[in-house]
C-alpha cells in the first residue's frame, strides 16, 4: 500500500501545528466571522486531497483510493478490492471505532497529542473563563456566540420550559428510593417522548424535524427540563418531594436552588459555588464523537424521536467506563489514603497489581485541557466548603506520576475525571450522582449533534457490518436425535430463593 512517506507526514503535522499557532497569535481571529468557518488546517496537510495506490498481492491488481481534503477515505471504496468472483470485497475491522469517522462535524475539535479542545473554534480555556453554560450551549447549537439580545431570548426560552409534567414527577416518585439516579434520568428522558407526542416522528411523520421551529422547541424543552428531572432524582434519594424551578435564577443557580431550597422561594445558592458548577457544565458540555454522543447519533439515524435518542445516550453515559470514571478516581484516592502510601501504589501500578484511575484517555496523549481548569477550580470550591483531605493525595499522586518515566513514556496524563470527583464530593454530591452532573450539560452536545445530523446530506441509518465467525452451515435435527456436547455453551442453574423453595414444597405447586 502506497501513501505519504515520513517527510510528507512530518510536513503535514507541521501544517496542523502552524494553523494552531497562527490562530493563537491572531488576537482578533476569535472575533471574526472567518474564524468560525471551516478550519483550513485540514486542507493544508501535505498529501491530502490525493489518492492512495493499493496493490492487492493476492491478485496483483492495483487500485486507486481517493483521499479527501479532510484526510479521510471512504470505507466503501475497499469493497471493490476482491480476490475472486465470490469474494464480497474487503471490510474494515475496527473494534471500538479506534480509527473510524462515521460523521463529518463542525461542532468540536480535539487534538489529543497537543491537548487541544475547542467548541466551534473557541478554546475551552477561554470559554470556561469568560462564558456561561447557556451561552456555550447556544454556541454549540447554532455555531456562533449569541448577541446580548439573542442570549436574553435564549435564557428566557429555556427557563420557560423548565417545568416538568406532573405525570413524569409521579413516575420518578414511584421509583424505589434507592434507585440509581442515572436509571431515573434515563427512564425520565424516555418518558418525555410519551408526554410530547407532538414531537414524535412515529406519530407525526418523518418530516416533522424538517421544521426549524419544531427542532428548536425540542432543544429548549430538553435543556430546560433536564435540571428539573435531575433535581427530582436527587431529592428522591433523600425521600424529599420535588421542588419547582425558579425563573429568576441562572441555569446553575436554579439547579442548586431546586436541590437546597426546601421549597423556600427566597433561598439563593452561593453565587461562587453556582459559578463553579457552571464552569464544570461548560467543560462537560461536548466532547466530539464519544461513546454516548455516538449512541445519540446512532439512534437518531433511525428517525426516532429526540427524547428516545437522548435516553439511549444517557444509558451509554451510565457505564462506569464513561460517565462513572470520576467515581473510580475517588475510590482509588481513598484506598491510597495518604501521601506516604503513594510510592507503593505507583509501584503496584507499574507491576500491574493496581489500577490508576483518572490518568490516560482514549483521545488525549497530553494533559487534558479540562483537567487544568478543574484543578484551579478545586481550590475555589475548597475555599468555600472546606478542603477535601484527598486533594493532597491527588496533587502528590499527579506530581509523582508525571515525574516517573513509566507514565511519561506511555503519555499518561490526568484527565477531566481526576479532579472533578473531588469537587463534586466537596460540594456534597453523593458519588452515584456524579454521572448525572455529567449528563446535564452533555445534553447540549447531544442536541447539537442531533441537530447537525438532521442537516447532514450524508446521514444514513447506521448499520455497521460484521465479520461472521460462526458455523458456516448445518441442518436442523429433531429434538430426540440431538446429542448433548460437554463443551457447548448452555444455561447454567438459576439460583432459587428460599421463598421459591417454600412454595415448591407445598402441594399443588
Amino acid at each position: 500500500m502506497g501513501g505519504m512517506d515520513h517527510q510528507a507526514m512530518a510536513r503535514g503535522r507541521l501544517a496542523v501545528l502552524s494553523a494552531h499557532v497562527a490562530a493563537a497569535l491572531d488576537g482578533s481571529a476569535s472575533l471574526s466571522t472567518g474564524f468560525l468557518e471551516a478550519a483550513p488546517c485540514s486542507a493544508a496537510v501535505a498529501g491530502r486531497g490525493r489518492s492512495l495506490s493499493v496493490v492487492d498481492e493476492r491478485t496483483g491488481k492495483k487500485y486507486q483510493i481517493l483521499v479527501s481534503q479532510d484526510g479521510t477515505i471512504k470505507a466503501t471504496d475497499f469493497k471493490k478490492i476482491a480476490a475472486g468472483p465470490n469474494d464480497k470485497g474487503l471490510k474494515l475491522y475496527d473494534p471500538g471505532y479506534l480509527n473510524t469517522a462515521p460523521v463529518r462535524s463542525s461542532i468540536c475539535y480535539i487534538d489529543g497529542d497537543e491537548g487541544i479542545l475547542r467548541y466551534r473554534g473557541y478554546p475551552i480555556e477561554e470559554l470556561a473563563e469568560g462564558s456561561s453554560f447557556l451561552e456555550v450551549a447556544y454556541l454549540l447549537m447554532y455555531g456562533n456566540l449569541p448577541s446580548e439580545g439573542q442570549l436574553a431570548d435564549w435564557e428566557f426560552a429555556v427557563s420557560q420550559h423548565s417545568a416538568v409534567p406532573q405525570g413524569l414527577l409521579d413516575i420518578i416518585q414511584s421509583m424505589p428510593h434507592d434507585a440509581h439516579p442515572m436509571g431515573v434520568l434515563a427512564s425520565a428522558m424516555s418518558a418525555l417522548s410519551v408526554f410530547h407526542p407532538d414531537a414524535n416522528p412515529a406519530l407525526k411523520g418523518q418530516d416533522i424535524y424538517k421544521s426549524k421551529q419544531v427542532r428548536d422547541k425540542q432543544i429548549i424543552r430538553v435543556l430546560g427540563k433536564v435540571p428539573t428531572i435531575a433535581a427530582a432524582a436527587y431529592l428522591r434519594m433523600a425521600g424529599r418531594p420535588p421542588v419547582l424551578p425558579s425563573n429568576n435564577l441562572s441555569y446553575s443557580e436554579n439547579f442548586l436552588y431546586m436541590l437546597d431550597s426546601l421549597g423556600n422561594r427566597s433561598y439563593r445558592p452561593n453565587p461562587r459555588l453556582a459559578r463553579a458548577l457552571d464552569i464544570l457544565f461548560i467543560l462537560h458540555a461536548e466532547h466530539e464523537m464519544n461513546c454516548s454522543t455516538a449512541a445519540a447519533r446512532h439512534l437518531a439515524s433511525s428517525g426516532v424521536d429526540v427524547y428516545t435518542a437522548l435516553a439511549g445516550a444517557v444509558g451509554a453515559l451510565y457505564g462506569p467506563l464513561h460517565g462513572g470514571a470520576n467515581e473510580a478516581v475517588l475510590k482509588m484516592l481513598s484506598e491510597i489514603g495518604s501521601v506516604e502510601n503513594i510510592p507503593d501504589f505507583i509501584e503496584g501500578v507499574k507491576n500491574r497489581k493496581r489500577k490508576m484511575s483518572g490518568f490516560g484517555h482514549r483521545v488525549y496523549k497530553n494533559y487534558d485541557p479540562r483537567a487544568k481548569v478543574i484543578r484551579k477550580l478545586a481550590e475555589e470550591v475548597f475555599s468555600i466548603v472546606g478542603r477535601d483531605p484527598l486533594i493532597e493525595v491527588a496533587i502528590s499522586l499527579e506530581k509523582a506520576a508525571l515525574s516517573d518515566e513509566y507514565f511519561v513514556k506511555r503519555k499518561l496524563y490526568p484527565n477531566v475525571d481526576f479532579y472533578s470527583g473531588l469537587i463534586y464530593r466537596a460540594m456534597g454530591f453523593p458519588t452515584e450522582f456524579f454521572p448525572v452532573l455529567f449528563a446535564i450539560p452533555r445534553m447540549a452536545g447531544y442536541l447539537s449533534h442531533w441537530k447537525e445530523s438532521l442537516d447532514d446530506p450524508d446521514t444514513k441509518i447506521m448499520r455497521p457490518a460484521q465479520v461472521y465467525t460462526g458455523v458456516w452451515l448445518r441442518h436442523y435435527m429433531p429434538l430426540k436425535e440431538r446429542m448433548l456436547s460437554s463443551d457447548e455453551d448452555k444455561l447454567e442453574q438459576v439460583a432459587v430463593s428460599n421463598a421459591t423453595r417454600r412454595r415448591l414444597a407445598g402441594s399443588g405447586a
